[in-house]
C-alpha cells in the first residue's frame, strides 16, 4: 500500500481496488471534475482491463481475442488515450491497415485492440457483428447512445467488461439516468465520482486559483464539483452593470483590437469591437446590431471600423455564412471564421467577468442592445446550452474573445510528466 500511495491519490486507489478486487462488475463509469485525476488512473484501468481480456481469452481457448477502444473520433482517441498512455508508460503502438494494434502479455494470448468511433451512428459499422472480450469508451457522454449500447452488447464473452469515463453533462443525459444513477440497483454497475479536491497531488495554489477563476453556476458545478447540472437562469451571472459599464474616458488608449461578427437578416446581425490591455482586461468598445440588413451594410460597418482602428484589425465571424466571410475578404477586410464551441466560448467570457476583467463602454453600446441581451441570455434547461434568442451581440462578443483565447492556448507548450517505470514499480511488468 505504501508503494501505491506514492503513485496514486486515495480516490485513484479506490478505483483500482474496485477494478481489481470486485469480481461482479460489468460496467465501470469514472466521471467528474476536470483535473481530478481521472485520466491518470484510467490509463492503468485500461491496461489492467487489456490483461483481464487476455486472461478471459485464455480461459475460453481464444487465440485471437478482440477488445474495443472507443471514442468520439480517431483524433480524440489518439489525444485522450493513446498519447497519454505513451507518455506515462513509454509504450509504442504499431497499427495495422485497419488502425488496430496488438497488446501482448507474457504467457497470454495477444489482444487485438479495435478502434470504434462513437460520435455518430456510423460508428456501428466498426463493431457490429464482432465478439469482444471488453471495451474502453472515452468521453462516453459524447457518444451516440445506440453506438454505446451496441458496444456493450458486443462484449458478450463471459467475463468481458466495459469501462468508460466522462465529464458531466446535463442531468437528464442517458448515461447518467440509465447507468450512473443505476435505477435498477444492479450490482454489476459501479461508478466513481471525482471532484477537483480528490486530486491531492495538485499544487494548492493552482487549485485555489482554478476555483476562484471558474465562472459561478453550471461551470463551477461541473468543472470543480463534477456534478451533472444544467444552467439555471442567466448565463453571465457575474456581470455587474454598476462596475462593468464605464465611461469611455476610463478605458485605456493603448489596446489590441479584435472584432466579432454574428451574421443575421430576419434575426438581427451584430458586429462588436473588443479591445484588451496588457493586464488582460477586456473592453467592449462598440456594438453595431441591426435587423434586415444585407451584406453591403455590414461591409460599410467593417470599413468604418477599419478607418478608426486600422486596416489589419481582425474580424472573427460565424461560419454559418461562408459567402459573407468571402465577401469581407474580397473587400480587403481581415475576416476569418470564429471559434464555434459555445460552452467553451461562454466559459472564456464568463471567466473574465468573474475576475473583474471585463468592461463595457457606456457610449459604445448604442440603443441598449447589449444590456437587453445580457439579461435575457439564459440557459435552456433541456439542452444545457443558451436559449437561441436575444443572443446576437452575445454571439459576436463570444467569437471575438474565445477565438483569440483559443489561438493563444494553442501556442502554449504542453509538457507531460513521463513515468516510464510505473508498471515495473507496481510489479506488473
Amino acid at each position: 500500500m505504501t508503494k501505491l500511495n506514492k503513485l496514486f491519490t486515495p480516490k485513484q486507489i479506490e478505483v483500482l481496488q474496485q477494478e481489481l478486487l470486485n469480481p461482479k462488475w460489468k460496467l465501470m463509469v469514472n466521471y467528474g471534475a476536470v483535473r481530478a485525476g481521472k485520466t491518470y488512473v484510467d490509463n492503468f484501468v485500461f491496461l489492467f482491463e487489456l490483461r483481464h481480456a487476455a486472461m478471459v481469452a485464455q480461459n475460453k481457448d481464444m487465440a485471437h481475442p478482440l477488445y474495443i477502444l472507443a471514442g468520439v473520433s480517431s483524433k480524440s482517441i489518439y489525444n485522450n488515450v493513446l498519447t497519454e498512455i505513451a507518455n506515462t508508460f513509454g509504450l509504442e503502438f504499431k497499427f495495422d491497415k485497419h488502425n488496430s494494434f496488438q497488446v501482448k502479455f507474457n504467457g497470454l494470448p495477444p489482444v487485438t485492440v479495435v478502434q470504434a468511433f462513437t460520435g455518430s451512428i456510423a460508428g456501428l459499422g466498426a463493431v457490429r457483428g464482432m465478439t469482444s472480450t471488453g471495451a474502453y469508451v472515452n468521453e462516453a457522454s459524447l457518444a451516440n447512445e445506440e453506438v454505446f449500447t451496441e458496444i456493450r452488447q458486443r462484449c458478450s464473452v463471459e467475463g468481458a467488461r466495459v469501462v468508460c469515463d466522462t465529464n458531466p453533462d446535463v442531468p437528464n443525459h442517458w448515461l447518467k439516468t440509465k447507468y450512473i444513477d443505476n435505477p435498477n440497483d444492479s450490482d454489476t454497475i459501479i461508478s466513481n465520482h471525482f471532484v477537483l479536491d480528490d486530486n491531492t497531488r495538485l499544487d494548492p495554489d493552482y487549485v485555489t486559483s482554478l476555483k476562484e477563476t471558474t465562472p459561478t453556476g453550471m461551470f463551477y458545478d461541473r468543472s470543480i464539483l463534477g456534478l451533472w447540472v444544467s444552467g439555471e437562469g442567466v448565463v453571465y451571472r457575474d456581470f455587474d452593470e454598476r462596475k462593468m459599464v464605464v465611461p469611455s474616458q476610463d478605458i485605456p488608449d493603448r489596446l489590441t483590437i479584435i472584432c466579432g461578427v454574428d451574421w443575421g437578416y430576419e434575426h438581427a446581425g451584430s458586429v462588436v469591437v473588443m479591445g484588451f490591455d496588457r493586464d488582460g482586461n477586456w473592453y467592449l468598445l462598440e456594438e453595431h446590431t441591426k435587423q434586415y440588413e444585407e451584406i453591403d451594410y455590414w461591409v460599410r460597418i467593417a470599413k468604418s471600423i477599419q478607418e478608426r482602428y486600422g486596416h489589419n484589425v481582425p474580424f472573427y465571424a460565424d461560419s454559418a455564412r461562408p459567402e459573407h466571410v468571402a465577401r469581407f475578404k474580397r473587400e480587403k477586410i481581415n475576416c476569418n471564421y470564429g471559434y464555434k464551441s459555445v460552452l467553451t466560448g461562454i466559459e472564456h467570457v464568463a471567466k473574465l467577468m468573474k475576475q473583474g476583467a471585463f468592461f463595457v463602454s457606456r457610449e459604445g453600446i448604442k440603443g441598449q442592445q447589449f444590456l437587453d441581451e445580457i439579461y435575457q441570455y439564459v440557459w435552456n434547461e433541456t439542452t444545457g446550452e443558451p436559449v437561441k434568442e436575444s443572443d446576437h451581440t452575445m454571439d459576436a462578443m463570444r467569437y471575438a474573445i474565445a477565438t483569440y483565447q483559443f489561438m493563444q492556448e494553442r501556442q502554449q507548450p504542453h509538457n507531460r510528466r513521463e513515468q516510464a517505470q510505473v508498471l515495473k514499480n507496481l510489479g506488473l511488468a
